[in-house]
């Protein structure tokens, strides 16, 4: 069983840097109100006049609805987010407690739907050697459960310090990890020529802020460098498509529905422990945080403390 082809020793390289790459525009686009506005709103108005129309146009992979509107939506996640953290009305009002679960949720339909119209497919879908099957079937499940899951909501508000980070302490590791693999999977069984790099290198570039730089803000990181990647990839995408540094999947039938698999397992693993958490506790997902109890949601909050969540 192999999961790609044509790896060498600069492709590799590329993979290291396109990861650091992701986690220091991520980090810049964080450090003030106006870098922010600059990476999100700025920089992808001009893209979209001056370049993407001939560089994501007719002959290209990024020439078919989902690449488009993925662009935009991350974007629209990233201003969200960000008029979340730097605009106190906006804070308190009910847009930051149900905008950020709904574009998530959103984000993660147009996968879901992606998944399963390429089950039938055997060929070039969007320019892209695609092979349909069961494992999309498994996977998009694993994304309709990885949605069921998401809890804790009202608990999001903006962090302190200079970078008022967007916090949602009750999303924690367990859903991250269980979102990782579902989107990797999606991402290898969908735009398998392009997941090397926007599965792998994509989701451990705001996973890895996640875990040590900025706990509690996992989707301000996963929308800040799903958009920068986004507007990458629409500007030269003959990266993933062509250049030296393309690594192509293997589309082996063993691989497709293992990492599958993996998936819906570890999101049904979560479904379950939620579960079991909300008849232990009595608590309510759809209006309380459900994870106050653990240690990693009480890290997410250092300097607030655990149990500080509006509402």
């Amino acid at each position: 069983m192999s999961f790609y082809q044509g790896l060498n020793g600069p492709a590799i390289l590329m993979w290291f840097a396109v990861l650091g790459g992701l986690m220091l525009l991520n980090e810049l686009a964080r450090a003030s109100k106006w870098t922010g506005l600059g990476m999100y709103v700025v920089l992808p108005a001009i893209l979209s006049f001056a370049l993407w129309p001939r560089t994501a146009g007719p002959g290209t992979s990024m020439n078919d609805w989902f690449h488009w509107m993925k662009v935009y939506s991350a974007l629209a996640g990233c201003v969200g987010f960000w008029a979340i953290r730097y605009f106190p009305r906006v804070e308190k009002s009910p847009f930051a407690r149900y905008f950020p679960p709904l574009i998530l949720a959103v984000n993660i339909l147009e996968a879901v739907v992606r998944d399963f119209q390429c089950r039938g497919l055997d060929g070039i879908a969007g320019g892209i050697p695609t092979l349909g099957g069961p494992w999309n079937l498994m996977n998009g499940i694993a994304g309709i459960v990885n949605i069921i899951t998401l809890t804790g909501w009202m608990g999001i508000r903006a962090g302190k310090g200079r970078s008022r980070d967007m916090l949602w302490p009750d999303q924690l590791w367990f859903w991250i990890v269980a979102y990782d693999l579902w989107n990797f999977a999606y991402t290898y069984n969908c735009l398998s020529s392009h997941s090397f790099y926007c599965g792998l290198a994509l989701l451990l570039s705001c996973t890895i802020p996640a875990f040590l730089i900025k706990k509690g803000a996992w989707l301000q990181h996963r929308a800040s460098t799903l958009g920068i990647w986004c507007m990458f990839a629409m500007t030269y995408p003959a990266f993933v498509d062509s250049s030296r540094f393309a690594v192509k999947s293997s589309n082996d039938p063993a691989a497709l529905f293992l990492v599958s698999l993996a998936s819906l397992v570890f999101n049904l693993g979560v479904l379950g422990y939620e579960i079991l958490v909300i008849a232990r506790t009595g608590r309510n997902p759809l209006k309380q945080e459900l994870y106050t109890h653990l240690r990693s949601y009480k890290a997410a909050l250092p300097a607030e403390g655990p149990g500080a969540a509006r509402g």
